[in-house]
């Protein structure tokens, strides 16, 4: 369930939206859009703060910090229930969709009729857009792939926002007396950049009082089933949590099974029965009257005990053909599991079957990167552009963070919204070496983050550019290029001498943006060439880059920086999600820049030519 400020954040949004569709004041919908994003990046909870403790929040006006106060005591904001019936509720939706957004929404309404994104694409297909105001040739493209987008992420919740969901599970869970053990599964604890259904796992002799726990949590909705061994429910959101509850002997077995891949627990059973055995969710069995020698136990015990309560002993199963479970060897522990199968205990991560339980057999897993690791942050904004804290509250978090080293990067010029000047940088670079001493074991980093032009230049000569202590570069615009151009203007990003590193490589955003169209392969080779770090973006929204771009990253030698990109204190904390697609690529310490110690990033800042 995302937080209360969140809730808010989307509600001010929407209102935003709604001013713009309507045809309201710009500076009116300006101002709604900045106090959502301040309310979403506000470090505290709103919770019990009265109209004058919500002005307190920079960006929030007495009008904001009223109607927040309305929706905190009544759980409804009239003045947006207002707007939304002016609007069909299709016509809303529409304004979801990438490349619609709230004006286009209007427009199609009015002049088409569209009033859904059904008859959005209907409409498309039948080149009805033609000749419309504001609509190029390839829009109608552009709208089909927004839409696809939005629908391959329809039911599907960011990372983020499903491990605090998933956190307050486990946490509400763990304490119910009975409840020996509790952890999340499935693809969060993979961690994928987004999830479908929370899947937890808990053990304890009576699952009755876990089951009833579930059900009666504030944040639940609906009880969809419940039973047993699993019941399932679905939050305020609209987020499902599927909770089961096994014996405290299986709880490894179990854990295997329910955190996945489907492809990997496919190549483990698989491996199981070419040893005679049987993997299931409630252990590892021989095979009753199965002769063959078992390889691969790694000299795990077998417990001749029967199996307890799965439903599916061995006299059920009597179908022609069907195995008959005997003796279970293991099931307590994962590393149990995977030791019986002759394998190390393979991190959840890598569980996708790209070759995980090959490099477990050659003894050839990489030791992952850890967030622990992770020294310092090369990509921060404050307030001075789009940022919602001050430079000394983003250096205090940092330092509460125990970095070792901290940058901030604002904006430079050529994002011409948020009004950067030489002047306001140089001052910025001096209240910093002020700071200096603020944190005596926190070495402070002024960089900007640069804008990557369609040509690859970027903002500022280089001159003032050498003043940095690093630069980020990122594309911001023109995301339509052909693919020629796209990865020239990369690539000669990559060769310019103050550029770092490439910050959101492929600038999608999550269910909102698809990726540019560039060579990566190509853009690889260039930073790894050049010394040019590629970064991954920590931001849930996203994710940038994603883990099969890592891999193939990786291949060419590229070094990498995990970074938040906050632009509020709360935001410095993403970086547990940029760790987590990191070790789905296979990352360790090493291939991670931003886990090195000072020493050895200064000389990676100088792009030297000879890398220690």
């Amino acid at each position: 369930m995302p937080r209360l400020n969140d809730q808010v954040r989307e509600l001010l949004q929407e209102y935003a939206d709604l001013i713009n569709i309507t045809g309201g004041d710009a500076f009116r919908a300006r101002a709604y859009e900045k106090a959502a994003r301040a309310v979403g990046g506000h470090p505290e909870d709103l919770a019990g703060l009265d109209v004058k403790g919500l002005q307190e929040i920079p960006g929030v006006g007495k009008s904001t910090a009223e109607k927040i106060a309305e929706y905190l005591a009544t759980g409804r904001i009239p003045a947006l229930e207002t707007m939304r019936a002016k609007i069909p509720a299709g016509v809303r939706e529409m304004m979801a969709v990438p490349s619609v957004g709230p004006k286009r929404a209007l427009s199609l309404y009015r002049d088409l009729g569209i009033a859904s994104v059904d008859e959005l694409a209907e409409a498309v297909r039948g080149d009805k857009l033609s000749g419309l105001a504001g609509f190029g040739e390839r829009s109608g493209e552009k709208i089909l792939h927004g839409i696809e987008l939005m629908r391959q992420s329809g039911g599907r919740t960011l990372l983020d926002t499903a491990i605090e969901l998933a956190d307050q599970v486990v946490e509400a869970l763990s304490a119910v007396p009975g409840c020996t053990r509790c952890a999340y599964a499935g693809s969060l604890r993979r961690m994928r950049e987004t999830v479908g259904d929370i899947d937890v796992l808990a053990t304890a002799a009576d699952s009755a009082p876990l089951m009833a726990a579930l059900t009666r949590l504030p944040y639940v909705a609906e009880v969809i089933a419940s039973g047993p061994t699993k019941t399932s429910v679905r939050t305020t959101q609209g987020v499902q949590v599927d909770l089961r509850v096994v014996p405290e002997e299986d709880w490894g077995a179990a854990l295997v099974y329910f955190t996945g891949s489907k492809a990997h627990n496919i190549k483990l059973r698989t491996m199981a029965v070419r040893a005679g055995l049987k993997l299931s969710e409630y252990g590892l069995f021989e095979v009753a009257g199965d002769g063959r020698k078992r390889a691969g136990t790694g000299g795990a015990k077998a417990s001749r005990a029967p199996r307890k309560g799965s439903g599916r002993n061995a006299g059920e199963a009597s179908g022609k053909g069907a195995e008959v479970e005997g003796a279970k060897i293991v099931s307590e522990t994962e590393d149990e599991v995977y030791a019986a199968l002759g394998l190390p205990w393979i991190p959840p991560p890598l569980r996708e079957d790209r070759g995980e339980i090959e490099a477990a057999l050659n003894g050839e897993l990489p030791e992952l990167i850890q967030e622990s690791d992770l020294r310092g942050d090369l990509h921060t904004h404050t307030d001075l552009t789009d940022g919602l804290a001050t430079l000394t509250e983003m250096i205090d978090t940092a330092a509460a963070r125990g970095y070792s080293y901290f940058a901030v990067t604002d904006h430079a010029p050529d994002l011409v919204m948020q009004r950067m000047t030489d002047e306001k940088m140089l001052a910025q670079r001096a209240e910093l070496r002020r700071l200096a001493d603020r944190h005596p074991k926190l070495r402070l980093l002024h960089g900007t983050e640069l804008n990557i032009g369609p040509d690859g230049g970027v903002d500022w000569p280089p001159e003032f550019l050498a003043g940095f202590d690093v630069c980020v570069a990122s594309v911001h615009s023109h995301f339509t290029l052909d693919r020629a151009a796209q990865t020239r203007r990369l690539i000669r990003a990559c060769e310019n001498p103050h550029v770092h590193v490439i910050g959101h490589l492929t600038t999608r955003r999550i269910g909102r943006r698809g990726p540019i169209d560039v060579d990566l392969d190509a853009v690889f080779a260039a930073a790894a060439r050049t010394g040019t770090a590629i970064e991954i973006n920590s931001a849930p929204q996203r994710l940038d880059l994603r883990d099969e771009d890592i891999l193939r990253a990786r291949r060419h030698g590229v070094r990498f920086a995990i970074d938040s990109d906050a632009h509020a204190t709360g935001h410095l904390a993403y970086p547990r999600l940029g760790v987590g697609t990191a070790q789905r690529g296979w990352l360790t310490a090493e291939d991670v820049i931003n886990a090195w110690t000072w020493q050895r990033l200064k000389r990676f800042l100088r792009k030297d030519a000879l890398r220690a």
